[in-house]
């Protein structure tokens, strides 16, 4: 083959240049990077990844809950006003009665270092009425306006109180719920990729077979069950898991783990029986062919030839894609498909990024331990 001339090489180079620049202006061009708009953005960025990098895993255990209430006359002068306590955990109200509409500030004091507190209303009557739930300040302190409704005035000379459960929290330590609620989902996760990754290794090992050419593609018949086996996985393994997944929480309901297991089965399956099939293609023929002259049927070559071949090969596919379904998992999660990746979803949305954090602590923990576990796995069986 002649070479080229130095001033056609060079005219060729150029060519290639001026491809390459507008297959890369193309590319700026639709993806429209923003750098502004990214150095704008990091004041916000910051905030989030403080959060996300302070997960959620403890909490401070309840020691004790008090109850402190204050009578409240409304209107006033419908009832006796209650004198405020001068010390100790305590609620006032400023002013001390009021009129249907008028707007009360209600202070807490010496309850306790960011202790847990919920505010109601105790009507005339008994029943309750819900104002709000929050923490105290870091001196035990609050300070929060209600107002003043129908239903909190005087009956009967019996003033409404309102009354505030303090939680005191002790200096002992628990896990948090939040982080009770991750175990609980990355358990499923796990679980989900387990049962999908058996359920798939069963469908795939017939298919594989199938799809091996050494083994089935012998005669018409055995030639057309070949390239039918081949073309279905070709045309499955073209969906995205994330497809999958959409549709089967369409029809399972969205946030079910079952549509999460559907999706993983088929993608699993379709994948081992490709990874399987081409572990048996590549096995050694003299077995097969000892076998095959001493008069042994298909079945028996298949099981006393090819199976010790390929149980190493299969063994650690198997373990592979667990490891690959337990990440997997995570997204689809996120388009309804249960698990972690769910729970990991809703609370972005609703803007959690310390639960955020916990998630995906949890997360990075379950798969450098999987890593591990999968690397000891091959190391003793395989």
């Amino acid at each position: 083959m002649q070479k080229l001339p130095t001033f056609l090489k060079g005219i060729l180079y150029l060519i290639i240049g001026i491809i390459v620049i507008v297959v890369y202006g193309l590319s700026i061009q639709v993806t429209k990077p923003d750098i502004q708009k990214l150095v704008t953005s990091l004041p916000k960025s910051k905030a989030i990844l403080s959060q996300i990098l302070t997960p959620d895993l403890y909490e401070a255990s309840t020691s004790e809950t008090l109850m402190l209430t204050l009578d409240f006359p409304a209107p006033c002068g419908s009832a006796a006003e209650e004198k405020p306590i001068e010390s100790g955990p305590r609620i006032v109200a400023t002013p001390g009665c009021a009129s249907v509409g008028d707007t009360v500030i209600v202070e807490g004091f010496e309850l306790g270092k960011k202790s847990p507190v919920g505010l109601r209303w105790i009507l005339s009557d008994g029943r309750t009425l819900g104002v709000k739930s929050f923490d105290a300040d870091a001196d035990g302190h609050f300070l929060l306006e209600i107002a003043v409704r129908p239903l909190t005035t005087t009956q009967d000379g019996k003033p409404p109180q309102i009354e505030a459960e303090v939680s005191l929290l002790s200096k002992h330590y628990v896990p948090s719920q939040v982080l009770k609620d991750v175990i609980d989902a990355m358990y499923v996760t796990i679980l989900m990729a387990l049962l999908a990754t058996t359920i798939a290794t069963i469908m795939a090992v017939p298919l594989s077979f199938l799809a091996s050419s050494n083994i089935v593609k012998k005669g018409p018949i055995g030639t057309a069950v070949y390239y039918s086996t081949r073309g279905l996985l070709s045309i499955v393994r073209s969906y995205d898991a994330l497809v999958l997944a959409i549709i089967f929480a369409l029809i399972v309901g969205f946030g079910s783990p079952f549509g999460g297991v559907l999706a993983l089965v088929i993608i699993t399956t379709v994948s081992l029986s490709k990874m399987f099939s081409e572990a048996v293609e590549a096995i050694d023929p003299g077995p097969i062919e000892a076998l095959t002259a001493t008069g042994a049927n298909r079945i028996q070559v298949v099981w006393y030839a090819v199976v010790p071949q390929i149980v190493p090969d299969f063994l650690s596919y198997i373990i592979y894609h667990w490891d690959i379904n337990i990440r997997i998992s995570t997204i689809i999660g996120f388009v309804g498909g249960g698990g972690i990746g769910y729970y990991l979803s809703q609370k972005i949305n609703t803007f959690e990024y310390h639960k955020v954090g916990t998630a995906l602590f949890a997360i990075i923990l379950v798969v450098m331990a999987l890593d591990f576990l999968s690397a000891e796995m091959r190391k003793r069986f395989i």
